[in-house]
């Protein structure tokens, strides 16, 4: 059930009807019951999946908050990992192992038939996994107490608002929710649907939008270069964050309705001066559980390394997060160039420093700015290609202008030469549709100027 369609506003509408005329005792029945019939709605077997992992966490979770030795809980903590990353790495990474295994034995001559398998992806399973990950590690942390209601658990794993896109919650913020009490709130109905309806406009007016942009030239790129590639790159930026922040708006707000309260997932990330202050903009929830879970523990093990244990620990660190997103070298690359970026930003924090003292602000910030949001754009690229030769012959084109042809001009002129259409759309609406970006950045502008902790106080 996509968030954009009709079938979740009868849901959405349905399942808050429901959760404030129930008694407290059965509301989380009920939004258990719901959130199943949201996640079967796409594909009703894969639910086994998500239960088998409840389970095992769920009882993983107990046997660490009970066992008498560091080293049991540690045992029982492994078990729930393997669980976890097992089942990821079988539905998101098989084919994946497959092809990288079988090319690697043809390099030394063996000729290797594993079978290909043919199935969906679980919706979702990258962020429900992570989710319940996160549960495991803080229990064995003795920063979370096992939760004893199984019901709370599953909930805490299978939550609709935030269960196939995010954001990947905290135990601690979570769990605690689904035991109190919530009233019906005027604030938070008009403040959720706001919310919601901002994000269904990103995702629906302007991600939308944007992806038939996109698409259209991604489907055929060889015949592109110039100008058009650099619209493209802009234009797949603003499709991937109204796309991913308008989920996450929407999520954000179906459960600000009901007085729950999910942490923020992105903060205005094309206002970043550099990459380091962009990723903690952007996926928000994906990024700290990573620097709590990954990158930290990395530094702290490789601490003898001195400033070189930091970028290792960078580098692995993005490199994973590559990984995460898709299972593909090309999303290890953007990853690992997102790495560079943010090892450049480490190793010259001195010297942008002083760079910075020598300019007047107004000019080093908006350059700054400039050459953050260059930066992703670029490494975007890797992101949305989906072969290396595509991606190479994007970059090498982008400042190139075909044969017999210059840098501006349109490659789809009308049958009696007049440019009717660009990039797969009449003149008219490329032009409004190209509008609607500065008309985004100037909206969150003023919305971060109105409220800069409007998220906060919900």
């Amino acid at each position: 059930m996509l968030f954009n369609s009709f079938e979740f506003l009868v849901f959405f509408i349905a399942v808050t009807s429901l959760y404030f005329l129930l008694p407290h005792r059965w509301r989380w029945v009920m939004l258990l019951l719901a959130s199943c019939g949201f996640y079967m709605y796409f594909k009703p077997e894969y639910i086994v999946i998500l239960a088998f992992t409840i389970v095992i966490d769920y009882w993983a979770g107990i046997l660490i908050a009970e066992a008498p030795s560091q080293q049991l809980k540690q045992r029982y903590l492994l078990l729930s990992l393997i669980s976890n990353i097992g089942i990821l790495a079988f539905f998101k990474y098989y084919n994946f192992l497959d092809d990288n295994i079988t090319g690697l034995a043809k390099v030394f001559g063996v000729g290797l038939n594993i079978p290909y398998l043919h199935w969906l992806l679980p919706i979702g399973l990258s962020f429900h996994t992570f989710q319940a990950m996160s549960y495991t590690i803080e229990v064995s942390r003795g920063n979370q107490e096992a939760e004893r209601h199984f019901g709370i658990y599953s909930l805490y794993v299978m939550f609709y608002p935030q269960l196939v896109a995010g954001p990947i919650e905290r135990p601690q913020n979570m769990l605690h929710q689904f035991h109190e009490e919530h009233h019906f709130s005027w604030d938070n109905l008009i403040g959720g649907l706001k919310l919601m309806g901002w994000g269904v406009f990103k995702k629906v007016v302007i991600a939308d939008r944007m992806a038939t942009i996109v698409d259209y030239v991604y489907a055929d790129p060889y015949k592109w270069h110039g100008f058009a590639l650099v619209v493209t790159l802009v234009v797949y930026a603003a499709q991937i964050y109204c796309d991913f922040s308008g989920y996450s708006d929407i999520a954000l707000g179906s459960a600000q309705v009901m007085g729950f309260k999910l942490m923020r997932n992105f903060n205005y990330p094309f206002r970043a001066r550099n990459i380091a202050d962009f990723w903690r903009r952007w996926h928000i929830s994906l990024n700290t559980w990573f620097n709590d879970y990954l990158f930290t523990p990395l530094i702290v093990n490789k601490r003898d390394w001195g400033k070189w244990g930091v970028v290792f620990a960078i580098f692995v660190t993005f490199g994973i997060s590559g990984l995460w997103h898709g299972a593909s070298w090309t999303f290890v690359t953007w990853g690992l160039l997102n790495g560079l970026g943010l090892a450049y930003d480490f190793l010259s924090k001195k010297f942008r420093r002083e760079l910075s003292k020598k300019i007047p602000a107004v000019i080093y910030n908006n350059v700054s700015v400039a050459l953050t949001f260059s930066f992703c754009c670029l490494v975007w690229i890797f992101f949305r290609a989906s072969t290396f030769k595509t991606a190479f012959y994007v970059l090498g084109n982008l400042f190139r202008h075909g044969p017999g042809s210059g840098y501006f001009s349109l490659t789809e002129p009308s049958l009696h030469g007049q440019p009717s259409a660009y990039l797969g759309q009449p003149l008219w609406r490329l032009a409004a549709s190209l509008a609607l970006i500065p008309l985004l950045f100037f909206a969150e502008q003023a919305i971060s100027y109105k409220d800069e902790n409007h998220f906060r106080k919900l």
